[in-house]
């Protein structure tokens, strides 16, 4: 039998890596053998509602509500001309092009709340409803009205409302739609919550930053607010100041005064600036924006977005709108002379529009956001010949256009924006044809050390060696393997000998004494716990000062008593760590309680530490020290 707090642990521990299995390219211990699809394994990012303080989550634009002409239905439509119904009030479905009842004209009040504010009267004639800048009711013929949305001079419905309507089987029924969203009340507009949870209307444009380094999902919507989904978030998408919009800003004004037009898309490299417009016409300068090359690409519609190759600047990649009148314009534009001349690489691209690219130079791949949905490509992408055929990505996604598309620092991961419907990621598909070795922890690139995790991502691995050591597999599906480095390597480096039919290869990693890296999901949340209760601390549930919290992490290097690779940790007195371990928060040492293997798994280690009575609230960024070596920063959240 485990200790309570052990098997605490143990629970704990298996729900933190059912986790990581599901949104995490961290892979759960799970037996070899285990199947995966080959396509892409899109996991959502976020939900589609925003937290704005409103009197429920909030979302996108909706500019008209209405019921059936029963009530049992209600329907709701985008400026897009999307239209959605519900049935249980919770559940939204696409419905049919269906439009709303026709207005019944002016209706006899004896004065309006508002000027030019609509009415609307109940199907029993007693109660009167008009909307406005505010919603409001009145219950003698208009003769005195009550404002159903405003507190203390605020809506709690947001800005700018749209209709409003009332049900025909219930008086006291109403829903307003808005920018915010739709908004129901059942008792005449005294309360409200809003219908927006499963309404796939969250405006996503573009991504502004993915996550990473215990940062979160940035994005943009259509109303240029920037929102970001913050490791450990579960509400809702929050509003933020974004520094990266602000410069991009900066940049479009200064593009847009220096070659006499205004910039839609911009984009930057080093002293390479490259721009667009809503005409489809492109600019180019090398030299830090001191001088432009202007090209116009006939028939061209407007320059959505702009990607630049990091490691060779003067190659990038333009995708366009639909132009004006034109059914098939081009949507895919490349240049390889920094904008001395610019090719259309559309080929069969299908779908009237673009709205995002990237790409992977070392593969060729490329990968283009369109009006329906996410397509791949792969081709030379110096050489000459346009790419011809192309593969949709986004099968299982709901279909909406794609408005943006983005790969990590590292080319592992691939984001999509689905309009409406918010963030996906997955494991880019280019990685399965150029496979790569990664800390298990947290996807980075770095030494390993006795012991240490690895995840071979896009590659089944079926055996592997280290020498005359064998490495255990201790994971495998078609898309990612796991591995663990024996405790008995020895040396500068390690090479990994491994096995992957139809092809073997061999990678060389430097070995440290320690190499300490802290687990992550792919939202960026660190794997800490509260070592008295066992629950994952996040932005939802932070961990309090004083208190003691536990930090899963690998590559802490070797164990006393010595422990056999592959085998789990006992239950009881898991093995210490032989280097010594520090861990500092916000820069400042703070206790180590201790520093163990983690009982009941492979590779896990489990540092324990005592936070400080005194400490700074807020965000706090939290590492580990071991034999000299750094992990990576993690966020975490404290409380009093």
């Amino acid at each position: 039998m485990c200790s309570s707090a052990t098997c605490r642990f143990r629970l704990t521990v298996l729900r933190v890596l059912l986790a990581a299995l599901a949104v995490s390219p961290i892979m759960g211990q799970v037996p070899v053998g285990n199947t995966l699809e080959s396509r892409p394994d899109w996991r959502p990012i976020g939900n589609r509602v925003i937290e704005v303080s409103l009197a429920s989550p909030a979302t996108g634009p909706v500019e008209r509500a209405w019921f059936s002409a029963d009530g049992s239905r209600l329907y709701a439509r985008t400026p897009a001309g999307r239209v959605f119904q519900t049935s249980d009030f919770e559940n939204w479905q696409p419905a049919a092009a269906y439009g709303p009842p026709p207005s019944p004209g002016r209706v006899p009040v004896d004065s309006l709340p508002e000027v030019g504010s609509r009415v609307e009267r109940s199907s029993d004639g007693g109660v009167a409803y008009a909307l406005g800048r505010a919603a409001w009711r009145s219950q003698d013929q208009g003769k005195t009205w009550e404002n159903l949305t405003d507190y203390r001079g605020q809506s709690i419905l947001g800005e700018g409302l749209t209709d409003l309507s009332v049900s025909p089987r219930d008086p006291s029924e109403i829903v307003v739609s808005a920018r915010t969203g739709v908004w129901r009340s059942l008792d005449g507009g005294l309360s409200w919550s809003g219908l927006n949870e499963s309404l796939p209307n969250l405006p996503v444009r573009r991504f502004l930053r993915l996550p990473g380094r215990g940062l979160g999902t940035r994005i943009l919507l259509d109303s240029t607010d920037a929102m970001e989904w913050a490791p450990g978030e579960k509400s809702g998408w929050r509003p933020v100041e974004d520094e990266d919009q602000a410069r991009e800003q900066r940049l479009k004004r200064a593009v847009s005064t220096a070659v006499g037009a205004a910039a839609l898309a911009v984009a930057d490299s080093g002293d390479h600036v490259y721009a667009g417009s809503n005409d489809g016409r492109l600019w180019a300068s090398t030299d830090q924006g001191r001088s432009w090359r202007p090209f116009q690409v006939p028939d061209a519609g407007p320059v959505e977005s702009l990607f630049v190759d990091p490691a060779e600047p003067s190659m990038a990649l333009a995708a366009l709108g639909q132009a004006p009148g034109d059914s098939r314009p081009p949507r895919l534009l490349r240049t390889v002379n920094a904008g001395i001349f610019w090719d259309d690489w559309s080929g069969q691209l299908p779908g009237t529009a673009a709205y995002g690219v990237a790409a992977d130079r070392a593969t060729g791949a490329i990968y283009t956001a369109t009006d329906v949905g996410v397509f791949l490509t792969y081709t030379d992408l110096r050489g000459g010949i346009p790419p011809a055929a192309w593969t949709p990505i986004t099968a299982g996604l709901p279909s909406a256009p794609a408005r943006d598309v983005r790969l990590d620092e590292a080319g592992h991961q691939l984001y999509i924006a689905l309009e409406g419907y918010g963030v996906f990621a997955s494991l880019a598909p280019h990685r399965m044809r150029d496979p790569r070795v990664v800390n298990a922890a947290d996807a980075g690139v770095r030494a390993a050390a006795p012991g240490t995790l690895l995840s071979v991502l896009g590659s089944r691995v079926r055996s592997a060696r280290a020498g005359t050591l064998d490495v255990p597999v201790l994971a495998a599906t078609p898309a990612e393997s796991q591995l663990q480095i024996p405790f008995e390597a020895t040396g500068d480096s390690v090479f990994l000998a491994m096995t992957s039919p139809p092809r073997d290869f061999t990678v060389g990693i430097p070995l440290q004494p320690a190499a300490p890296a802290i687990f992550t999901d792919r939202d960026g949340t660190a794997m800490v716990l509260d070592a008295s209760s066992g629950v994952l601390l996040d932005a939802m549930t932070p961990a309090r000062s004083g208190s003691r919290i536990q930090i899963l992490a690998t590559g802490l290097g070797r164990v006393r008593p010595e422990w056999p690779t592959g085998l789990p940790a006992p239950i009881e007195n898991p093995p210490s760590v032989v280097a010594t371990v520090r861990v500092y928060l916000d820069r400042e040492p703070v206790e180590v309680r201790r520093s163990t293997l983690a009982p009941g798994y492979v590779g896990f280690y489990l540092v324990e530490v005592r936070l400080p009575e005194i400490v700074n609230l807020g965000t706090a960024e939290l590492y580990i020290e071991a034999a000299g070596a750094a992990s990576n920063r993690v966020r975490i959240f404290i409380e009093p």
